[in-house]
């Protein structure tokens, strides 16, 4: 095994349910985290979430990349215009992004936190 690369293939991450410590301010959403990989300082984490409809207040302390799988939602940044993002699309959101996380239908993304 390599101290520079780790393989995924066999990873079967443990579900975690409603783990998302971001305030709820609409409908009833409710998540599960597929934690597949997590550093060994634990400033790294990657895996699948997945979300049912609802909203949330965000306020981003770390970078994320997201690439979704399935859904529809709505990511509002404070002062800014909102920006709709479903299947297929790929995008980083910066540390220190506040705003709202609308979840229209439910969602499936992989993501890289750091």
């Amino acid at each position: 095994m390599s101290d520079f690369i780790t393989v995924l293939r066999e990873t079967c991450p443990t579900p975690v349910l409603d783990a998302t410590k971001w305030k709820r301010i609409g409908g009833d959403p409710h998540t599960v985290n597929l934690n597949a990989y997590l550093s060994k300082d634990g400033s790294k984490i990657m895996g699948t979430w997945i979300c049912t409809p609802g909203k949330f207040e965000v306020n981003y302390e770390k970078w994320e990349y997201c690439h979704f799988l399935d859904g529809y939602c709505i990511i509002t940044p404070e002062g800014e215009p909102p920006l709709h993002l479903k299947a297929g699309d790929v995008f980083v959101i910066e540390p220190g992004m506040k705003g709202t996380w609308e979840v229209v239908e439910t969602v499936r993304k992989y993501f890289v936190f750091a």
